[in-house]
Order: C-alpha cells, then structure tokens, then sequence
C-alpha cells in the first residue's frame, strides 16, 4: 500500500524542497572542504614551515597564505626588502649568471689607483714599484735552473694581494652596473698598501685618515642603504692585526679599520684572519705560479706527480730567538741532525731562501715540508710548498685549520700532517719517526691531494681568464656571494642567530653544512691564551706584525 503524501503538500513543491536541500548540504560540503584545504596549509606552512622552496616557490606560497588570511610574512612585506630583486635571480636557470652578479663601486683614485702612481712610498725598504708591475704580479722569473714552467712565473710580493684581486675583478665575468642585481659588492679599496705607508713614524689619526674616509664616502651612497654594508666585500693583502688596532694610542700597532662600525658589517679578505673575530676571512697568500689557461696549470700538476723526491722533510726558515715560545730551534735542530731531512737557513742578508728558485727547487725534491707558526699563525711557504707537491706538517691549527676554510678540505688529514707544538716543545718527538710512520701508500694519496688543491691555491693572471678550473680568486668570490645570499634568505624568512659568540668565530667556520650551535673542541687550548675585553689577541698578536714588519725589513737590509 502505498504511503499517503503529507497533506497539503503537493508533489511539485516536494520536489523543490528536496533541490534545496541538496543545494544546502553541497554547499556545506564545499564550506567544510575549504576549510579543510586553509587548515592544511596554515598547519603545513604556519606550523610546519615544510622545506626551504624556491624562491619563486615562496612567492607563490605567500599568496596562497594570503589568500587564505595567513599574514605570517605577506608578499608585501617579502618585496619591501630592497635586495629582492637580487635574491630573485638565483632562480633564473636562463641566466648564466644569476645569482653571481658583482657590483663595484668606482672608488676615488684616492683609494687604490694614486697609491699605484706613488708607489715608491708604499714601504720603507722595499721598492714596491717593481712589484706592482704586471697588475699586481711583479716582473717575469727567469728559468735558469729549469725548476720553473716556461710561462706563468713571477716575483710576487707576498703582500700584492689588493692590487692582483681587484685586477683580476675587472675580468670577472658576471660584472653589473644595475647594483639592485647585485649579489655582492666589491669595495677596490688597497687597504694594505694605505696602511704599508703609514705603520712606521707616523700617528694614529694619519694611520687611519683612508679607513675613515672610506667607510664615510660608501655610508652616503645607496648601495650600503641596502644592508648596511652586509653585502659588501674588501680585499686587504697583509695580516688582520695590522687593521686591529685597540686603542688610539700612537705607540699602539696598526689601524683600526676593522674595528669601525661600518666595517664591522663588511667582510674583509686578509691573508690571516683572526680566530675570534667575524669580520674577516683568511685567503691564500699569492704565490710565484699564475698561470694564463688550464693547460698551464694540468701541465704543472703532471710534473709535481713524476718528480723524484729525495728528501723525506724539508723546512725553509729562519730561527725565532726573541720568542721563548717559537718551536723553529727544535725544528731546525732536528733537520740538521737528520740524514734525511733538507734545511734551507733563511739567515738574514744574503740567502737563498731570498730566492725563488732555490725554495721551490728544495720543495720539489722533499715529500714533506715542515710549517710552523712564523711571526703570526700563518706564512706564505704553506703555499709555495703545496704549489710544489710538498705534504705540508703543520704545528698550530691556526696555521691553516680555522683559517684556509674556503680554500682547503675541512678534513686536514687528507692533505696534511698535524703535529702538536708541545709535541716538539715538551716531549721532544721525532719529527723524522713521526714521519717514517706515513706508509708510502698512504704518501702517495696524500701527496695527490696535495696537487689536486693547486688550481685553488693560486691566483690567475689578471690579464686572462681560466676556463674550467677556478683559481683562489674564483674560490673566494664564491664564498662571499653563498655568504651574502644566505644573510639574505635568513632575513626574508626571519631566520637569526642569537646564540651567536664572536669570540668562537674559529669554530664557526669549521661547522658542518646546517649546524649553528659550537661547543667544546679538541684545539681550544691552541686559542685560549689570555685576550683582553674586545675579544682580541691584543699585544701579543700586534707584537706579531710588528716582528713580521722588522723582519720584512731585515730582508731587504
């Protein structure tokens, strides 16, 4: 039997209350599904945050929140910072050089060029003209003694660096004039022949008359706006305590260019920096080899492979009396005692570790050469004798460790042999059995390393370009550019390290790819000695470049 419709209700009228309803409970689905869809990518990007995209990625992502009412970060606020549109080329896969872009600034010739033009004042004992002929590189070797390549070859001041960096900058082939693309700035400032001039007789206000001039002219102009002076970079050729001056005291050492505000935002590249502070980055000092295509540098690596090497260890130097706590005594004792090891005595006057030839020659023929603190951390043999297929013995971390991190493996066994100073100071360990320890085999790797590191070890010459090898300069942009870039992402996404200690900048640079936090490490009994309040080695590292500077003078005496 058939049910009786409600009464007073006609059938055409059920009918439409049922589309009604149907109406009503779709709507209630696609209600309940939108908010389905805003509580997953609130949860995913809000919550979550998911993993780093693209750039590109963000934007769209931050439109989708937007449209969904999520003002974490809106797009607004993403492009008000003005460094977007550089950021935003990293993305351009079209673009060889996006993401590469370096902008420089044009200095007055006041700050590098004039100095060039005058520079038989640029040191007291040295005339410094014949060194920065050849942009920078020196006059041509002579290959008398065959120990040489053919071409590529010159005597390079060990402190020519400003002069070769900023000539081989004007060959870098991702130069802009448009800075809103830039992923860097160069400031070709010759920081370290303005202070050359000035470190001897003259006082604090004159030492850092060019440093202060500087950091006013690029204050005012809009590039620094854009960050501070966090993008940008400077190239300095000496030690970092030569900038480090603490106090404006006339018989204090240096300037205090790394002390400025401004400066404290930029990232110098000096060729030793210091292990507490974070404004500077340690770059290979320049060599005698600069070679003008890859087949220069393939060819010189060949011939490192095939050389006979007599000599177990070598060590090219001179002894440090005046400190009680140098080790090179001990060293060249036990060269001296040893029937294979190879002792060049740098006494000063005439020597031939004042010859190019000679020290390369006594290089190529040891397996391994010995490195010890010089005056400071660093010296430049480290890298004359890699240069030469030579396994460099290092005694201090600072030596090359926590300072070299761009250029050199983080994994300095690969490449080098670490023997603890007290090891030689103390407990009187044999170099030499030390040493005979290293199975040839093992010799052998080491030593293939070793050469394999060349090509970013040294500096091309400035007037040619490398092809697929990157040389140090090629290394260091590099470095300075994924620095800048990271700074930049961090702030977009609002990313900051608070627990940062500046005074454990050394181990900051020996992190692993994400880590931030540093704790305990094996060397920091090599880096605690007493430091006053700002964080620095103070008199002892001054002392350091003040005997650097004496020696260079006795050199030339």
């Amino acid at each position: 039997m058939r049910r009786r419709l409600a009464a007073g209700i006609p059938v055409d009228h059920m009918e439409k209350g049922n589309g009604k309803s149907q109406r009503s409970r779709l709507c209630v689905l696609a209600s309940l599904s939108a908010l389905f869809w805003f509580l997953l990518f609130y949860v995913h990007f809000a919550v979550i945050g998911g993993p780093s995209p693209s750039l590109d990625e963000s934007v769209e992502m931050k439109t989708v929140k937007d449209r969904v009412g999520s003002i974490n970060k809106p797009r607004k606020v993403r492009e008000s910072f003005p460094f977007m549109r550089a950021l935003r080329t990293v993305d351009n896969k079209s673009d060889p050089c996006g993401g590469r872009y370096i902008y420089v600034h044009d200095l007055p010739p006041k700050f590098n060029e004039d100095m060039l033009k005058e520079c038989k004042s640029l040191s007291l004992w040295t005339n410094m003209c014949k060194f920065t002929s050849n942009k920078g590189l020196g006059p041509p070797l002579e290959n008398v003694e065959g120990v040489f390549s053919n071409t590529g070859w010159y005597a390079t001041n060990q402190f020519a660096v400003d002069v070769i960096f900023s000539n081989r900058m004007k060959q870098y082939e991702c130069l802009t004039k448009d800075s809103s693309i830039a992923a860097a700035i160069f400031v070709p400032f010759y920081a370290g022949l303005d202070i050359s001039r000035y470190l001897w007789g003259y006082n604090t206000s004159v030492r850092d008359a060019a440093s202060l001039e500087l950091v006013d002219w690029l204050s005012k102009r809009p590039e620094w706006s854009v960050m501070g002076g966090k993008d940008h970079f400077l190239v300095a050729g000496r030690i970092t305590w030569d900038f480090r001056r603490l106090t404006d005291l006339d018989s204090d050492w240096g300037s205090k260019l790394l002390f400025l505000p401004a400066a404290r935002n930029m990232s110098m590249l000096v060729v030793e920096s210091s292990p507490w502070n974070a404004n500077d980055f340690a770059i290979p000092y320049p060599t005698y080899f600069h070679p003008a295509k890859d087949s220069d540098v393939f060819i010189w690596q060949d011939r490192m492979r095939k050389l006979e090497r007599p000599w177990l260890f070598s060590f090219a130097g001179a002894p440090r009396p005046d400190n009680p706590k140098s080790i090179r005594g001990q060293i060249i004792e036990q060269c001296r005692k040893s029937k294979v090891g190879k002792l060049l005595e740098c006494d000063f006057g005439e020597s031939k570790c004042h010859s190019p030839s000679s020290i390369m020659q006594m290089f190529q023929s040891s397996l391994f050469c010995l490195q010890p603190q010089g005056d400071s951390y660093t010296r430049r043999s480290a890298f004359d004798s890699m240069l030469a297929g030579c396994i460099p013995v290092f005694f201090h971390p600072g030596s090359a460790y926590t300072q070299y991190t761009w250029h050199l493996p983080r994994n300095f066994s690969k490449y080098s042999v670490f023997i603890p100073e007290d090891d030689i100071r103390k407990r009187n360990v044999s170099i030499e059995e030390r040493l005979k320890q290293i199975s040839p085999e093992q010799v052998k790797i080491m030593r293939e390393e070793v050469i394999s590191l060349i090509p970013r070890l040294i500096y091309a010459d400035p007037r040619s370009r490398l092809e697929t090898l990157k040389d140090a300069f090629d290394v260091s942009v590099a470095a300075i550019i994924n620095k800048v870039t990271k700074l930049r992402k961090d702030i977009v996404e609002g990313r900051t390290n608070d627990n940062f200690i500046e005074e454990n900048s050394w181990k900051y640079e020996l992190l692993e790819e994400g880590q931030r936090e540093v704790g305990a490490h094996e060397w920091d009994p090599f880096f605690s000695k007493p430091k006053d309040a700002n964080a620095d080695s103070g008199s002892s590292s001054a002392k350091a470049a003040k005997n650097s500077w004496k020696n260079e003078q006795r050199e030339q005496t």
